[in-house]
């Protein structure tokens, strides 16, 4: 049974490919009564204010029509910044190289956050290397949040 995170990725990903962005990710949460709905949006060409402010007329749109979240939600559009997130294998593979955080469902001989180099993508799982040598396979399914940490140069 699909996630809910993975329906609306299902319903809006088409919404927001054909108004010229790829559909980075998706968070969905729950507060109570109150839902945020929070989009990430990319483009080789960068993302602009324009692009934020056209997708979500559309994604609102479809919402109204679909109604896949009950109750009140807020929806937030933006680009993934620098620090962007990473969802899916794919995106783990584009980034290989990069410094990554990540933070576990579950603890690893007793941590949850962990920072280190994004060293590859073996089957389902990322392959992160700490302090420049130890090497862990990190299963997608259990890695809670990671995003990237940006590198900034002199």
């Amino acid at each position: 049974m699909a996630t809910k995170r993975e329906q609306l990725e299902e319903l809006l990903g088409p919404v927001v490919a054909s108004l010229g962005c790829e559909l980075w990710g998706i968070e969905y949460q729950t507060h109570g009564r109150n839902a945020l709905l929070r989009i990430y949006i990319d483009s080789e060409d960068g993302i602009a204010v324009e692009d934020c402010e056209k997708v979500s007329r559309q994604v609102s749109a479809v919402m109204d029509v679909e109604d896949p979240i009950t109750g009140k939600y807020t929806l937030e559009v933006s680009s993934p910044g620098m620090d962007r997130p990473l969802y899916r294998l794919d995106q783990y593979e584009r980034f290989v190289g990069a410094q990554i955080e990540v933070r576990l469902r579950m603890p690893l001989e007793g941590q949850r956050k962990w920072r280190g180099l994004l060293a590859g993508v073996e089957g389902e799982e990322v392959v992160l290397r700490v302090d420049g040598e130890n090497e862990y396979l990190l299963p997608i399914d259990s890695i809670e949040r990671a995003n990237i940490i940006p590198q900034f140069t002199k």
